[in-house]
């Protein structure tokens, strides 16, 4: 039976992981090791130099094999392919992301950093992403019929794929795009509010204004036109 091995950046109670471990589940046997809390931004850090806890964790899901994490997303990856899966999953999914993973912005996603460990590893690797908004019909709806997809189709060496679905409504959705091209966009525009404190120093905080414009071709020009991006992102190899 294929072995799925999932994480995310949310944390393991997120609705998002509850949501990707329920679908796969219909496709093998699966394994979440993901942080224990929200583990946002981190993009493909790892621990080094002190240690991290990984402990059995109740899941909702029934036949899911579930563990809980201290560490990074990158570090539950490591953990679950190296240690706590038998003979190391077939495949490894990161996600459901609550929020866009596209775009320059990708970059810093902790979501596609677990996937890209997943592809440092050696293992077939996908991230997933969704609008932060409140509808989600557009995931629950085509998540299976992608799952089956991507699970019978490698993204290639080093590489994963990166899926992003739009937070239309069905009756606005207009279908799939495959083979999108990371936008050279921003999906956020980002500036700093300082503070002066009284010790002297600068107290910063990041501002995103969120960017509407992208070009044609690119994941977030799919997203902003009501389709489901698919794409392919390459590691550091």
């Amino acid at each position: 039976m294929t072995k799925i091995l999932i994480t995310n950046d949310d944390g393991i109670r997120s609705d998002g992981i509850l949501r990707l471990a329920s679908a796969a589940a219909e496709f093998g046997e699966v394994w979440v090791v993901a942080p224990e809390d929200e583990r946002s931004s981190m993009s493909h850090s790892i621990t080094l130099h002190k240690s991290f806890e990984v402990w059995d964790s109740p899941f909702p899901v029934p036949g899911v094999h579930a563990f809980s994490c201290s560490g990074t997303p990158g570090d539950c990856v490591r953990i679950g392919v190296l240690n706590v899966v038998p003979g190391k999953p077939d495949y490894i999914l990161s996600g459901i992301n609550y929020g866009y993973n596209a775009a320059t912005d990708l970059q810093y996603s902790a979501t596609a950093g677990a996937a890209l460990e997943g592809a440092f590893q050696g293992i077939p690797s996908a991230a997933f992403s969704e609008d932060a908004g409140p509808v989600h019909e557009v995931t629950d709806h085509s998540l299976r019929e992608i799952l089956r997809a991507i699970l019978q189709k490698p993204p290639g060496a080093g590489k994963i794929w990166n899926v992003n679905f739009p937070g239309c409504s069905l009756n606005e959705w207009r279908g799939i795009l495959w083979d999108r091209k990371v936008s050279t966009d921003c999906y956020f525009r980002d500036t700093y509010s300082q503070e002066l404190l009284p010790s002297g120093r600068l107290s910063c905080r990041v501002i995103g204004t969120r960017n509407f414009s992208a070009e044609e071709g690119t994941d977030l020009r799919a997203l902003y036109d009501h389709f489901v991006s698919i794409g392919t992102v390459k590691n550091l190899s």
